[in-house]
């Protein structure tokens, strides 16, 4: 029973706690692991790893640069990439071990992690649109499972 209500006094502080971090995201600003310099002169663009993800799912290790259209509004614990291709880019934080800042939307950033072409489920694309804080009548349009490109993240750099 001590052990339960322990568990229960820890996720619950985490709720309350959990915030949005804050910052400016300015240039130069990293997150996670951030990334080096030589991983930031290779990055690749988001319509090369577009290309590469159609030859091979799934890309162990890639840095690519790309612009932030979103992040989570709760607390910063995902952002989505502009792609000229159309297919969106989620991004994901790797065991959540950072978060991002809302000022990071509208920035470019170079970004290390892992990269894959993936089908997300009615329920995943639902419980993110709800983070997003999206209108029930939104969250009722998604019924169909949708192709996106997902990263999970080790680090982040701002450059822009």
């Amino acid at each position: 029973m001590k052990k339960l209500l322990s568990l229960g006094f820890f996720v619950l502080s985490i709720v309350i706690f959990a915030q949005l971090p804050e910052g400016n995201a300015n240039a130069g600003d990293a997150y996670g692991a951030g990334v080096s310099s030589d991983k930031e002169a290779k990055a690749v663009s988001m319509q090369h790893l577009t290309e590469i993800l159609n030859t091979k799912p799934v890309v162990e290790e890639v840095t690519i640069k790309g612009k932030v259209t979103d992040v989570c509004p709760k607390k910063g614990c995902w952002i989505t990439l502009e792609n000229p291709e159309k297919t969106k880019v989620f991004v994901k934080m790797k065991d959540y071990a950072f978060f991002l800042p809302a000022a990071i939307k509208g920035k470019t950033i170079v970004l290390d992690g892992k990269a894959e072409l993936k089908k997300t489920s009615v329920e995943e694309l639902r419980h993110y649109a709800e983070d997003a804080k999206k209108s029930p009548a939104d969250i009722a349009k998604i019924t169909e499972p949708a192709t996106e490109i997902r990263l999970l993240a080790t680090g982040i750099k701002v450059i822009q």
